[in-house]
């Protein structure tokens, strides 16, 4: 993942900006921030939007507050986000940091209209029961609007620190999110991804209870107009009944999977306390590709848990080739100060960093032999920009030189795969499906 500090910073300027670290559930959180800012005429304000994942992401958020506070010696620097939620007084206790604010508190306006150096208190997050749903509509430069669903989590895996940071799982109405969806689209946006921190938990709280197949089969007929809806990362044993029937039946939701699936040996997830064995994720792969052929999946996966010997790594690492995950994130397992894990037996650093080398080479192999599938294929293309853009696969295209059409930012492009270079497609575009009313360019 690239480090927004590195481009976020090093403007002297009394705009205000957002410094972002972390998952997508973030990136689209800072562009809500960065909103409320320029609403609240905020001037010359830093914002720190954290990550507590692991511990480099929290080396990196304390060296981008230093970075800030050079760079922008007479600006408010604002620190915020989930490290900041699980420890605020490590934050607070910075000589460079004015102001922190918890995790519910930085998507609300009114925060952000506080006087420079005010307060407005960090709430406990174990004791938030509702959420609002957030959309962003071509944040970071993109063309497709993201749609917060739902927030926090319920489960407690044994490395994981980030429901002490999002608190419970609370879901946003179905109705909300059919408004915003709505909204997206008549802003010229032809592709919608629904995104939260624990998605498949989705409604587990609401009157009803509706599960997440639910609340898409709901969106996708009260949109018809809505071309593409994508999913974020989501729990391999919570996909109910009704997903699986719009996997299978609804060309509008696009045949890409980001499972969380951390691990490919049975003791290794039990110890990391997950809901699933390697069994059901060969089942739902398998599941998944019947239903739908042509499917693709990424996944997230640790390495270097602790106790994981050898033999466990090389259960993890057959099955980026056995599922053939396509599209992988994978983190070197870190320890939590807090979590079951971090009492375990340790495995060591070098190792864990070999194994976190190891599965990103099997991943770029299985990327690579995905892009080698695809040439020869026609597929539908988002244009993003500079006429480029992702197939319904979210498979990375650039179109050929001097096209024989307007590819304007937004559009939908019926498109023959012709080659491949080195980490992308190459296309010609035969005709628009789609075209956006905005151009983004």
């Amino acid at each position: 993942m690239p480090r927004p500090a590195e481009t976020a910073l090093g403007r002297a300027t009394a705009s205000p900006s957002v410094v972002t670290f972390g998952c997508r559930l973030n990136s689209q959180e800072s562009a809500v921030i960065q909103s409320h800012l320029v609403q609240a005429d905020a001037g010359d304000t830093v914002v720190i939007n954290s990550c507590a994942v692991t511990a480099e992401a929290e080396r990196r958020v304390r060296t981008a507050i230093r970075r800030a506070r050079r760079e922008r010696p007479n600006a408010e620097i604002v620190v915020t986000g989930c490290a900041v939620q699980i420890a605020p007084e490590r934050y607070q206790a910075m000589p460079e940091v004015d102001r922190i604010v918890g995790n519910h508190e930085k998507l609300l306006p009114e925060t952000w209209q506080a006087a420079d150096g005010e307060s407005t208190g960090i709430l406990d997050i174990q004791d938030v029961r509702e959420t609002a749903g957030h959309m962003v509509a071509g944040f970071d430069g993109r063309t497709r609007a993201f749609l917060q669903v739902q927030n926090g989590c319920d489960h407690r895996c044994t490395f994981c620190i980030i429901p002490f940071g999002r608190g419970p799982s609370r879901s946003v109405p179905i109705g909300s999110i059919v408004d915003q969806a709505r909204q997206a689209v008549a802003m010229g946006y032809h592709e919608i991804v629904l995104t939260g921190v624990d998605v498949t938990s989705y409604g587990s709280d609401l009157p009803g209870r509706p599960t997440l197949g639910q609340m898409i089969r709901r969106l996708l007929a009260c949109v018809p107009e809505l071309p593409r809806l994508r999913l974020s990362s989501i729990d391999p044993v919570e996909i109910d009944d009704t997903l699986w029937h719009l996997i299978e039946h609804e060309p509008r939701l696009m045949p890409h999977l980001h499972l969380s699936l951390q691990a490919g040996a049975d003791l290794v997830l039990k110890r990391m306390k997950r809901r699933h064995l390697r069994a059901d994720i060969l089942d739902l792969c398998g599941r998944a590709r019947d239903l739908r052929p042509g499917i693709v999946f990424g996944a997230d996966l640790i390495a270097g848990f602790p106790t994981e010997t050898d033999a466990h790594f090389e259960a993890t690492l057959d099955l980026v080739e056995t599922c053939d995950l396509s599209y992988l994130h994978v983190f070197p397992y870190s320890a939590r100060e807090g979590t079951p894990a971090a009492r375990m037996p340790q495995v060591s650093p070098d190792v864990r960093r070999e194994r976190a080398l190891r599965l990103r080479e099997a991943g770029a192999d299985r990327f690579n032999r995905l892009l080698d599938r695809e040439v020869g294929r026609t597929r539908r293309v988002l244009i993003e920009q500079k006429a480029s853009g992702r197939t319904e696969h979210f498979v990375p295209v650039r179109m050929g030189d001097n096209p024989t059409i307007g590819l304007d930012a937004g559009a939908i492009v019926d498109t023959d795969i012709i080659a491949r270079d080195a980490e992308r497609l190459i296309g010609r575009p035969l005709r628009i499906v789609k075209q956006s009313n905005w151009n983004a360019a």
